[in-house]
């Protein structure tokens, strides 16, 4: 005869239905997965949070400018975009009279400077210039043309400004753009104001 094992139906240990030690059981198992989820998911999340620096972009950039010499020029970052503070000479602004009838827009009828810049100078304190470096024809960067810079891409009664070597567009020293140039229109002005005498808040209008 053969003998038949009686083998329990169960596992030893094993949590039966409504057991409480199957409950305990259960809730650790949850809890664990859980905390896997979270530490698995916050790494995730934290990779489509902004960057300090994206986050930054769009925020406006205070520069100082009592460092800044008649004649010098230093170019600081907004939204990805370099920004030329230009302190200019007495010359320099003597010299952006008597040329209207060669520019495109000398009035700055077109919209490429607030309203407070919307002058001659085009600038709220006539011997800080601000502008965006950028030409207007197809995004070059220009450089500083000197009065005296003997580039032989200039004429020789040029009145000082910028340059731009890509398709030699020039603008004058309050970023007006020449007539028979590839750039249609004047630099960018952008929204400004000063915040104290020697420092400017660029990328706010002034109130």
């Amino acid at each position: 005869m053969t003998a038949r094992l009686n083998l329990p139906r169960t596992l030893p240990h094993a949590p039966t239905p409504g057991d409480p030690e199957r409950r305990v059981w259960l809730l650790a198992t949850a809890t664990c997965a859980g905390i896997a989820a979270v530490g698995t998911a916050v790494p995730f999340v934290s990779t489509l949070a902004p960057s300090e620096r994206a986050r930054a972009a769009g925020g406006p950039v205070e520069v100082d400018v009592s460092d800044l010499s008649p004649g010098d020029m230093k170019t600081v970052e907004w939204r990805g975009q370099p920004v030329w503070v230009l302190r200019r000479t007495p010359e320099m602004l003597a010299d952006l009279r008597g040329h209207d009838a060669e520019l495109v827009d000398p009035q700055s009828a077109a919209k490429q400077q607030p309203a407070y810049a919307a002058n001659p100078e085009r600038a709220i304190e006539p011997e800080l210039f601000v502008a965006i470096g950028i030409c207007t024809h197809l995004g070059c960067s220009p450089s500083t043309a000197p009065k005296d810079g003997k580039n032989p891409s200039l004429p020789a009664d040029w009145s000082g400004g910028f340059f731009c070597p890509c398709h030699g567009s020039t603008f004058d020293g309050a970023g007006r753009v020449y007539k028979n140039k590839p750039a249609p229109t004047n630099l960018v002005i952008p929204p400004h104001r000063y915040t104290a005498g020697t420092r400017i808040l660029i990328g706010e209008d002034q109130t």
